[in-house]
């Protein structure tokens, strides 16, 4: 696949889908999503019906979903920690709750063996009332969106979506590249997608499109560049940013720590500036969705040229 078709795909990332599947996950009809909190009158999580509408968009594109259950907690809140990072570990006795990856794939037609991830959590904070607009129903909504346009595209390796949850303990993302290293799954990319749009009010009052790629282990750094390519030669517009981190770290770290190196988060600004990280305020309306559809389609059109 040339860059004239991956130009193509990438032109068809909807702006408007992704908006509506935003406000969808963390407003109305889900005002969060955990397992520790159910809207009144309903029997199920809110992350549980939230795993309802990514299965949903995920059959839309002809996918089939695979749910594999772990036992978690919530955190705790501890406001005499500093701002953003109230949570804490779980109380004595407190509940367990089972939370479920999602996983499903484009199976390649030529490679199926060699296997490409993205990987979200779906969750928001578990020990705090936030909607988690940007932490992480962007990249929630951004996987369903590649999911849509990856399905037809005739991929010659494979592409495995992961929703994973991050915001509750144990992290099941870790679960997941155990899981795969133990029987032997061949992942030639991580793509850990988080909080793409993040940015300070600075930014965000100038109009700037942030967005860093970071990696951990020299595996990763060839995904990063290639984020940096495809942003320069698509003419994508972000301020695009290649950062190596001192240690594995979220969700692509414990793919990282399971012994895929070629693993790489991509996130809006680092260090990361949004105020209202963790926080109640983190809502839908303070989405620039311009600069989460430029994210997008940076990430898709790497994985397009990986799988094709």
């Amino acid at each position: 696949m040339g860059l004239t078709d991956i130009r193509t795909i990438v032109g068809q990332v909807d702006g408007e889908r992704i908006r509506r599947g935003l406000y969808a996950l963390a407003a109305d009809p889900l005002p969060r999503r955990t397992l520790n909190f159910t809207r009144p009158g309903h029997a199920r999580s809110t992350l549980d019906e939230a795993d309802d509408w990514i299965a949903a968009r995920l059959a839309e594109a002809g996918l089939e979903v695979e749910r594999r259950p772990y036992p978690v907690q919530a955190y705790s809140c501890d406001r005499t920690k500093p701002l953003h990072h109230w949570y804490a570990a779980p109380e004595p006795g407190a509940p367990t709750y089972t939370a479920h990856n999602l996983i499903a794939e484009v199976r390649g037609s030529e490679l199926p063996g060699e296997v490409i991830v993205l990987v979200a959590h779906k969750d928001s904070q578990s020990w705090i009332d936030c909607p988690g607009a940007l932490d992480n129903a962007v990249g929630t909504v951004c996987l369903t969106e590649m999911a849509r346009l990856l399905a037809p595209a005739g991929l010659r390796r494979t592409v495995r979506f992961l929703f994973c949850n991050e915001e509750h303990t144990p992290w099941t993302s870790a679960h997941a590249a155990n899981e795969w290293r133990e029987r032997g799954d061949d992942l030639v990319a991580v793509f850990n997608v988080d909080s793409l749009g993040g940015k300070s009010e600075a930014d965000r009052r100038a109009g700037r499109a942030p967005c860093a790629t970071l990696y951990t282990v020299d595996e990763g750094l060839p995904l990063a560049q290639l984020m940096e390519r495809m942003n320069r030669d698509l003419g994508i517009g972000l301020e695009h940013r290649i950062v190596r981190r001192e240690f594995a770290n979220d969700d692509d770290g414990s793919f990282v720590k399971a012994g895929y190196g070629a693993a790489v988060a991509v996130i809006g600004s680092f260090p990361y500036a949004d105020e209202e990280y963790h926080m109640p305020g983190d809502t839908p309306d303070r989405v620039d969705i311009t600069n989460v559809r430029m994210a997008a389609q940076a990430i898709l059109a790497c994985v397009l040229d990986l799988a094709s």
